[in-house]
């Protein structure tokens, strides 16, 4: 308990205590304080366990980058795991409870794995696991998910509101520090239209901790300045709270806004995150640059923390680190923390610099070691001692704080993200962004740029020229004086230290040490991106904002080239996690995709549908009446009526796309495998649509309306995907065609007429004779209505195997015109059907769905082979459908399967098997592909499509569910169970 809280100074507010809770341990913060600021106050450093070893870990930055502090915090649907306590504002009432840990942080009977370390080196889950191979499944698979993850989600649905907005400027400012805040006021004082964004809490970024003064003003109140300025402009949009995580085209970044993530009980009526996507002319990155750790055995140990994150934290939040501090530091930043502890009257132990020269300026009291390093740190759950090596000789303090400071690498993640590589500075021994960036420029020390005063500077002079640019009158503004800044050269490099024998950890959250990096290259595995996936190197929570760097830095010694040589990995959004309730906005629930209702949806409602969603679209699925006991009993009447009366059922969601111009025709016989080019005008046809690789894509019905205008029909499914399809093929595939396509489905109301009786009643509203010779089986005509008040199209197809017509009228009127035909068919029992009647009768008469047009199938799959043309010269799939594999004799083919006692039944998914064939991958010999209780039949009747399935007709054979253990005893069949000659259609 060496942390602890200075009895004055700071930006915290004392007289607003809060109250929290951390592991159920009752302690106490103020406003202002972070939770990790808060819980060091409260003398608790060790706050979480490492994934892989169970390792004690502290608080090791003041940032985003934080590794080891990741606490779960909130109950119920509020529950968030691996908050960063660094990030994380404190609120009354807070929370906070550890992770990765059991049964408790202090005692984690996971610590044991660090006794297999030797077993558990970079790459063992690749050697391991192996035998015996029953124990894959059995236990190591269980075992390693157990372990996987660090915090665990909540099941519980999130309460909160979450929105979305877009957002257009001139100048997006990237960070609110000394360089952002200079850019910003530069810019908005000409004029333009700025954004500012800042993951922090307050403007000001490094200024909040710094004890330097500007023109005569402290940092933080130079700070309060100019964001109120800022927010007092009307061109100026100041969001704090806010990080940036992505770069896209067009000059799009993305950034999440945390709206009320710090309070308690959050507003029903305000979101608690907002994600913006902001269209700028402009950018400028001043992000900063993060401190790097060093690489020393022990340096994960509680207490061991980055020299900025340490002075933040005093200057701050004025909380002290220990007792006795070390710095261990390779640049001149060590000595800013070190004035500033003296400062405040905290002792330091020692200063070790492995430079000859460091900290010449440096006036202080503490013992200064020069030509040192720090080889290794002691302690368990709370650091104790160092060893500092020098020359030949180590010695050892008795410390409980130790700084660290290994230089800088700018925060560049947004730069790259549109494919550009960082570029390795020998100089400044960091990566900086790529040289050339439309759009977007780095500045301060995202750049590279070290001292307050030059990045006031060049932020001032960036804002100033890109408003210029725009068109705006600006010229970069003189802030004054800097008194007490202290620019840090760039840091000597020090990748790996020589005498260590602890572990020297590179990634500290995925346990990855500096000898994994060494194995990685000795195995072969030494390319940075190779590395990463070998060792874990940068996978964690963090992507390895602290450890890249270094890891780059030691493989770049194993291998003897240089950083540069071996190059950085793959930077991609999200610089940050972003939650999934911040990606989906309001899109949830009700509200998670646009529903889509029929123009018939009131004619069904009113008639007792009962609704499903398919896909957007809400479809009727049954109509029940009183007196029925469920579902099944309602289908089967439905089903009953159309084969014995007549049915209304709605199939507007149908894609309808109408296809016109001089080459409709042409169009479509090359789009479709059977012919349309000679299909005459006022008739229909089914067509069959493949792939390029000659699998079927889409089946329906196109008819010729006029000589030159086509109207298609598609499944509800695939309407979408067709259309974008006919699209590619018009643009791209053959532009020299003269023909335009239109989606028309939401123009249309569209309505099945079916069953025995369905001409007598649709000729009550219908003008035109509907005689069998007057309008026979595939006639597709415009018809007049009620006497000529409304005109429709009306297609004579079936997809139930009955006599049936489906009418299109005007959306406006679809209402009106079921209405009337359920009103002239009373007399005749019409009856609305829905979906699962429709789908018993299209399986009665063997018509395939998606469930059948898998995307796996050929047309002689389904038995359609005669449909394809011999004769076209060309059509999509044409050359591939010829392959070897697409005519073998085995494959897959379409039949029809029934029980063979008709009160067993089987279901769709269920595999066929061979009659007293084991259930093994071996014997599978194909699957139930549809399924449904045919009341025509008296028994379950199925779609399958097995291996030689066409030549089997009258096999039996047995039906396996593996997952509800069912045995069904079948037998193979043609896929036609009604009116297979086809003369209910022609009637």
């Amino acid at each position: 308990m060496s942390s602890h809280r200075l009895p004055q100074g700071g930006l915290i507010d004392r007289s607003k205590p809060l109250a929290f809770t951390f592991d159920g341990k009752p302690m106490q913060g103020f406003q202002g304080d972070s939770l990790a600021s808060a819980l060091l106050a409260n003398g608790r450093r060790l706050v979480g366990r490492s994934f892989k070893y169970h390792r004690p870990r502290g608080i090791l930055t003041a940032g985003a980058a934080e590794p080891n502090a990741l606490v779960t915090i909130g109950s119920g649907g509020r529950t968030e795991p691996n908050t960063r306590a660094t990030m994380q504002e404190l609120y009354a009432g807070l929370a906070a409870r550890s992770q990765n840990r059991w049964p408790s942080l202090d005692f984690d009977i996971g610590a044991l794995n660090g006794l297999l370390s030797p077993f558990l080196g970079a790459g063992f889950y690749y050697k391991t696991f192996m035998w015996p191979a029953a124990f894959w499944e059995k236990v190591y698979e269980p075992l390693i998910r157990k372990a996987a993850g660090l915090g665990r989600a909540t099941h519980q649905a999130d309460p909160d509101r979450y929105e979305k907005r877009w957002a257009h400027c001139d100048l997006l400012v990237i960070g609110a520090g000394p360089t952002g805040l200079a850019a910003a006021l530069s810019a908005a004082r000409a004029g333009a239209r700025v954004i500012v964004a800042d993951e922090q809490a307050m403007a000001g970024g490094a200024l909040l901790s710094e004890t330097a003064t500007i023109a005569g003003r402290t940092a933080p109140a130079f700070a309060r300045d100019c964001a109120a300025e800022l927010e007092a402009l009307p061109n100026v949009t100041l969001l704090t709270r806010t990080t940036v995580f992505g770069w896209y085209d067009g000059n799009v970044f993305g950034a999440v806004e945390r709206v009320q993530k710090h309070l308690a009980e959050p507003a029903p009526s305000v979101p608690v995150e907002r994600l913006w996507r902001i269209v700028a002319k402009g950018a400028i990155l001043a992000s900063g640059a993060e401190e790097r750790p060093l690489v020393f055995g022990g340096n994960d140990i509680p207490g061991v923390m980055m020299a900025g994150a340490m002075r933040s934290y005093l200057n701050r939040h004025a909380v002290a680190p220990g007792r006795a501090t070390a710095i261990f530091t390779t640049n001149d930043s060590g000595y800013a923390l070190a004035r500033d502890l003296e400062a405040k009257g905290l002792d330091i132990t020692a200063i070790i610099d492995p430079r000859e020269s460091g900290g010449a300026d440096y006036a202080g009291k503490a013992r200064l070691i020069r030509n040192a390093v720090v080889t290794d740190a002691h302690g368990g759950r709370s650091l104790s001692a160092i060893d500092i090596r020098t020359g030949g000789r180590t010695e050892r303090l008795a410390v409980d704080a130790l700084a660290l400071s290994g230089g800088f690498s700018p925060v560049i993640h947004l730069a790259c993200h549109r494919g550009g590589r960082p570029v390795w500075s020998g100089e400044k021994a960091a990566f900086l962004s790529p040289a050339s960036l439309d759009g977007l420029a780095p500045a301060g020390a995202a750049s590279g740029i070290a001292g307050l005063a030059a990045c006031l500077a060049d932020g001032a002079h960036k804002g100033a020229s890109l408003a210029a640019a725009l068109g705006f009158a600006a010229s970069p503004i003189p802030f004054g004086p800097v008194e007490g800044d202290a620019p840090a050269a760039p840091a000597k490099v020090l990748w790996s230290i020589p005498g260590v024998r602890g572990k020297a950890f590179v990634d500290f959250q995925n346990d990855v040490h500096h000898r994994d990096l060494d194995l990685a290259v000795k195995e072969g595995y030494g390319h940075v991106e190779l590395a990463k996936r070998y060792t874990t190197s940068g996978m964690a929570t963090d992507q390895g904002k602290l450890s890249n760097v270094n890891a780059i830095g030691l493989l770049a010694e194993a291998r003897g080239i240089s950083p540069g040589e071996v190059g950085t990995t793959t930077f991609r959004p999200f610089y940050t996690p972003v939650s999934f309730g911040a990606l989906a906005g309001a899109y949830h629930g009700e509200h998670f995709q646009p529903v889509r209702r029929s123009p018939l949806h009131g004619w069904a409602e009113r008639h007792g549908a009962v609704f499903v969603e398919t896909g957007l679209w809400y479809r009727s699925a049954w109509f029940p009446r009183t007196g029925e006991k469920g579902w099944r009993e309602s289908v089967d009447r439905e089903v009953l009526n159309v084969r014995n009366n007549a049915g209304l059922c709605d199939v507007s969601m149908l894609g309808k796309i109408e296809i016109c111009g001089p080459d409709a025709a042409e169009f479509l016989n090359r789009v479709y495998c059977n012919a349309f080019l000679k299909l005459p005008v006022g008739k229909a046809r089914y067509g069959l649509m493949l792939r390029e690789d000659g699998m079927v894509h889409d089946d329906g019905t196109t008819s010729r309306i006029e000589e030159n205008r086509f109207f298609m029909t598609t499944t509800t499914a695939y309407a979408a995907g067709v259309m974008n399809h006919l699209e590619f093929c018009a643009q791209a595939l053959w532009p020299e065609l003269d023909v335009r396509l239109a989606s028309v489905t939401d123009q249309w109301a569209q309505m099945a007429i079916a069953g025995p009786k369905s001409r007598k009643i649709l000729q009550a509203i219908v003008d035109e004779d509907l005689g069998n010779d007057a309008f026979p089986y595939l006639a597709a005509r415009e018809v007049s209505l009620f006497g000529g008040r409304l005109h429709g199209r009306l297609f004579r197809i079936s997809f139930s195997g009955e006599r049936a017509y489906e009418l299109a009228v005007p959306a406006a009127y679809g209402d009106r015109v079921a209405e009337a035909l359920t009103e002239a068919g009373q007399a005749d029992g019409l009856m609305p059907y829905g979906v699962e009647a429709l789908s018993v009768l299209r399986i009665e008469k063997g018509h395939v769905t998606h469930n059948e047009i898998n995307g796996t199938v050929t047309p002689g799959d389904l038995g359609f082979g005669k449909m394809v043309s011999a004769s076209k010269p060309d059509f999509i799939g044409k050359a591939m459908l010829q392959r070897e594999g697409l005519n073998a004799p085995d494959r897959p083919r379409l039949v029809g399967v029934v029980p063979l006692d008709p009160d067993q039944s089987f279901r769709s998914g269920a595999h066929i098997l061979a009659k007293g064939a084991a259930p093994t991958l071996e014997n599978d010999q194909g699957y139930v592909t549809s399924s449904a209780f045919s009341p025509h039949i008296g028994s379950t009747i199925g779609l399958a499509l097995v291996r030689h399935g066409d030549e089997r007709h009258g096999e039996e054979v047995t039906v396996w569910n593996g997952l509800r253990g069912e045995f069904t005893a079948a037998r193979l069949c043609v896929p036609v169970f009604f009116d297979p000659a086809n003369e209910k259609l022609h009637a």
